[in-house]
């Protein structure tokens, strides 16, 4: 036992340590007995393709408005001057 580490220590690192193995085991006990129960859930949602699901809501609109700005000849020569030296630097 090293010197500097006191004896409540090493218990509180030997709890955290027997609580997380617990932890695990009961979680991994959980996900197996309910495994079976959640695929009968599944394969059932899988048969009835055609029903929507519940817990999805219904799209009403679609997306925003686009926004569309014509260019003057000089700001398009400026934008591909822009494009040309950034192609450039790339090489």
């Amino acid at each position: 036992m090293p010197e500097h580490v006191s004896i409540l220590q090493l218990v509180g690192v030997a709890a955290l340590a027997l609580a997380a193995v617990i932890w695990v085991a009961v979680l991994v006990r959980v996900l197996r007995r309910d495994r079976e129960v959640h695929r009968g859930r599944f394969a059932e949602l899988a048969r009835g393709r055609g029903q929507r699901l519940r817990a999805l809501p219904h799209q009403r609109h679609k997306g925003p408005h686009v926004e569309h700005v014509e260019l003057t000849p000089a700001e398009q020569d400026a934008f591909a001057f822009l494009a040309r030296q950034f192609s450039d630097d790339r090489r």
